[in-house]
């Protein structure tokens, strides 16, 4: 049968849609958790009726995640292993995308359940975590460290680490300073459960509201949308190996640039030529956790950007490739991009002129492989607003009622969301994830401390529970089903058909 003009299989539109439906369905409990944060101030403060602050939290979700520019998506990809990535379309990959989603899940959707601020965010990345290192060893025999891109994580982990103490410290501050500069009563008294409040302050909670529901889509909304361009790329790569909506004139620089950086290249491995086979070879070992540079690197570099040049040349649009070829092109953009990107930071790169076109070559690259069609953002969107639909209560009243001793106050949730959103915007521009969920709940915890309100230690010890456990059950759960689900791969013979 044929799906958007390409032959596939029965099998094959399956396992799309199975795959397709379990990143919605992440995206949704990724609501249930994060997007309620967003509007549990608004709800419990009875600014908005619960109906209309979904949707208006759910419609700004939306204009963060069409907004976005993708670079947090890309950043939580770059976690997995490269082989995986390399071979997006093979059983082990198929395997990784399912052990990812399913392991997110059950611990999102378990921690919901029990009206706990889990961070979606952390569920994720200990999960790809727990696939890379099961992959490392089941399927090469290598040690555990080099199961993971350990310098992606570090990245990611260090957000995630500082964001919650931005948000405690950060809204303890802003509280502090707002009773020293607004002298008005009724901002730091705590919400009244029966009527809502004056016009000004409603406008207030509402803008706070719609802050942090833009920079949750435009931040936590990539994260599934990066997760389902890896899913279309595995399974329809004739469509999504590369942007088909690429226009001629830059498929033409495209061709000129990988035949001008080849001398670049070349001057650091002279006379040394190897086999296709072996560049990729070569490559792959050098973007593994401890791979490093040599002339051979280089040779493996110059030997894919004349591939590039030779298979772009005469071309005025990706579409002209058959489907095979247009893989083995994003592979090699995939290549090439990252290993340049590796050589910049360790400074291998050392004379300026050729550094900057290097770079200058590796971000054309990208923008053939690293795209997100609109309808993959339209629908994480609408999946993050079906989640705060259904989910929304058992959070809001969590926030409202049982981290502090006291219930909340509209200062005190005006001061969270001003320093969440601020937190979460700043992070984004840099492509790190951050959780929306920790950073508001830090913020209200932070405001609580600075208002002398108390905090209720039962709900904090198990949100720092939930918090602290995250990472390490989701790594051992991700480990597990992706052990599992490769030993049923490799003995059904699955692949893609």
């Amino acid at each position: 049968m044929e799906l958007f003009g390409e032959s596939i299989t029965v099998g094959t539109v399956f396992f799309l849609v199975l795959a397709v439906g379990l990143a919605l369905f992440f995206e949704a409990i990724n609501g249930f958790h994060d997007t309620a944060n967003a509007v549990a101030t608004v709800i419990y403060t009875h600014s908005l009726k619960p109906s209309y602050a979904v949707v208006w939290s759910g419609v700004w979700n939306l204009i963060g995640v069409m907004l976005s520019a993708g670079t947090v998506a890309f950043g939580i990809v770059a976690l997995l292993p490269v082989e995986l990535v390399i071979n997006v379309g093979s059983g082990p990959s198929y395997a990784m995308v399912f052990s990812l989603l399913i392991s997110a899940i059950i611990w999102n959707f378990g921690t919901w359940f029990l009206g706990l601020p889990n961070s979606s965010t952390h569920a994720l990345v200990g999960a790809i975590m727990g696939v890379g290192l099961a992959h490392s060893v089941i399927s090469s025999g290598h040690s555990l460290s080099q199961g993971i891109n350990w310098e992606q994580v570090k990245q990611v982990f260090s957000s995630l680490l500082i964001s919650p103490i931005i948000g405690f410290c950060g809204a303890g501050l802003l509280l502090l300073l707002a009773k020293a500069l607004l002298k008005k009563p009724q901002l730091y008294q705590p919400a009244d459960q029966k009527q809502a409040p004056p016009p000004w302050i409603r406008g207030l909670l509402i803008l706070t509201c719609t802050s942090v529901s833009f920079a949750h889509g435009s931040n936590d909304g990539q994260k599934g949308m990066g997760l389902l361009v890896l899913i279309l790329v595995g399974i329809l790569p004739g469509i999504f190996s590369l942007n088909l909506d690429t226009n001629a004139a830059t498929i033409t620089q495209l061709a000129a640039a990988s035949s001008s950086v080849m001398p670049v290249i070349e001057h650091h491995a002279p006379r040394i030529s190897l086999s296709s086979q072996d560049a990729t070879n070569e490559l792959t070992n050098f973007l593994d956790q401890q791979g490093k540079a040599s002339d051979k690197t280089f040779a493996a570099l110059s030997n894919k950007s004349q591939e590039m040049a030779n298979s772009l040349s005469g071309k005025t649009s990706f579409k002209a490739f058959a489907s095979n070829d247009r893989r083995v092109l994003r592979s090699n953009m995939y290549f090439i991009s990252s290993a340049i990107g590796k050589l910049n930071k360790q400074n291998q790169l050392t004379d300026p002129k050729e550094k900057q076109v290097l770079v200058s070559y590796q971000k054309l690259l990208d923008g053939q492989t690293k795209f997100i069609p609109n309808f993959v953002k339209t629908a994480v969107a609408l999946a993050l607003g079906i989640g705060t639909m259904v989910g929304w209560k058992r959070v809001v009243v969590t926030v409202g009622e049982k981290i502090g001793k006291q219930h909340l106050s509209y200062g005190q949730g005006a001061a969270a969301e001003i320093v969440a959103a601020v937190t979460i915007g700043t992070l984004d521009r840099f492509g790190l994830p951050v959780s929306t969920t920790h950073v508001l709940s830090s913020g209200v915890a932070g405001t609580m401390a600075a208002n002398g309100s108390g905090l209720q230690a039962n709900t904090i010890r198990n949100i720092i529970l939930a918090w602290v456990l995250t990472l390490p059950a989701c790594t051992l759960l991700g480990a597990s089903v992706f052990s599992a689900a490769f030993y049923l791969v490799l003995h059904s013979g699955f692949g893609v058909g």
